[in-house]
């Protein structure tokens, strides 16, 4: 059962997400921050990281968000990208029987 809040992002799909970090993280922390791509932004005054990329749903966010807590990484902002409705799931179900993830196309939100 799929439980979906007032703004329509389901709490057990798959989502992708922007997540910044103040300070640098290194690209060897990738496999442990659940496969995120990481890039450094050299844009800011200060250090920043960006983690993007799909998790496979909220309780994979929050324990994401519990390794940054971990590491003294102070997050800056959470952004949901795109997420797999259920609509998008029942499809893929039918048309994908090896239930081989679709993502759905999203903005991506510059900082």
């Amino acid at each position: 059962m799929s439980i979906l809040f007032s703004n329509g992002i389901p709490f057990d799909r798959p989502a992708t997400y922007q997540i910044v970090v103040q300070g640098r993280v290194d690209q060897n922390w990738s496999d442990a921050l659940a496969g995120m791509e990481i890039r450094l932004d050299r844009e800011r005054n200060t250090p920043v990281t960006i983690l993007k990329g799909e998790l496979s749903d909220q309780t994979a966010l929050a324990g994401l968000l519990n390794t940054l807590y971990e590491l003294h990484m102070p997050v800056l902002s959470v952004v949901c990208l795109s997420y797999s409705s259920i609509s998008d799931q029942t499809e893929a179900s039918a048309e994908n029987p090896s239930g081989e993830k679709i993502k759905n196309q999203g903005k991506e939100i510059k900082e």
